[in-house]
């Protein structure tokens, strides 16, 4: 996970950004809060962002396994992690 992009917020912000369901909402956070949004993070926001769900066929890069579970991240993707070997990757 590309936790820099998450770097500066605080333990409760990030779990707002998590709760966040749209970009919209995600950029009225950002404002509301007072964070200001990198370039980086911006473009992420903008379109740069993940654009579908892990497929519930996503395999483990590391074991193969087919036992997964996800979460989504606005500025990063979806974080999977196999319930099988513990392995963790980032999909955007």
């Amino acid at each position: 996970m590309k936790k820099e992009l998450l770097k500066g917020l605080t333990e409760e912000q990030i779990a707002k950004v998590k709760a966040c369901k749209s970009h919209e909402e995600l950029l009225a956070l950002a404002k509301a809060e007072g964070i200001e949004l990198t370039d980086e993070q911006l473009e992420v926001v903008n379109g740069g962002g993940c654009t579908s769900e892990p497929s519930s066929n996503e395999k483990c890069p590391k074991c193969g396994s087919k036992k997964t579970e996800w979460v989504w991240f606005p500025f990063v993707g979806y974080e999977l992690t196999c319930t099988k070997c513990g392995h963790e990757w980032t999909k955007k």
